[in-house]
């Protein structure tokens, strides 16, 4: 074989492996998405994917691992939640923020995905584990970064209990009337507490 010609095979090596990964990926998501974690299995997301369960844990190892690597995905638009605080003065970042998450959850492409992440994270202390990490590692770390305040994760703490807590209510538990309340009214609402959690004595 040729030098040419060993690259090529190299390359299209790695994009297959890229696609089979992304495959496995996509499949996880939609298996934990439907199944919850404890119904999902490494064996389950294989044959959706149409690989050997030894490929799923050589790309991403344990199930904890793959439901980490899909649920990243899965919350990354929540991790431009930072931004979203640092875009303007702090006396208006409780509904900059307020406005930001429920924005999230009002989208029905970004909302299922992160339902399935609630819901695992409820029903499995594996999957709360991973929850946990995720949202402390790269999302209230950062607000509170953004923060000239002190207890400053404290504060990033009890702004995401607020919004999490209105969520699980309003999205999972769907408990009325807040479920079917007007968004603006609720984000009203909502709003001057997480300022409070953020900027409050």
């Amino acid at each position: 074989m040729t030098d040419t010609a060993a690259r090529r095979r190299g390359r299209r090596t790695r994009v297959e492996s890229a696609d089979t990964r992304d495959r496995i990926l996509n499949v996880a998501r939609e298996e934990f998405s439907e199944r919850g974690y404890d119904k999902t299995s490494v064996r389950g997301i294989a044959k959706a994917a149409g690989v050997d369960s030894a490929l799923v844990h050589h790309y991403f190892g344990t199930k904890e691992q793959v439901f980490e690597a899909a649920i990243e995905v899965a919350f990354a638009p929540a991790l431009n939640a930072p931004e979203a605080v640092a875009e303007g003065p702090l006396d208006g970042v409780g509904e900059r923020l307020t406005r930001f998450i429920f924005g999230i959850w009002e989208n029905p492409t970004t909302r299922t995905p992160l339902l399935a992440i609630l819901r695992s994270a409820v029903n499995n202390e594996a999957a709360a584990a991973v929850f946990r990490r995720l949202v402390a590692s790269q999302l209230l770390r950062r607000v509170a970064a953004q923060l000239d305040q002190p207890d400053a994760e404290l504060r990033a703490e009890l702004a995401a209990a607020q919004l999490v807590g209105c969520a699980m209510l309003r999205y999972v538990i769907k408990v009325e009337p807040l479920a079917s309340a007007d968004v603006e009214q609720v984000i009203a609402r909502v709003a001057p507490v997480v300022q409070g959690h953020l900027t409050g004595p």
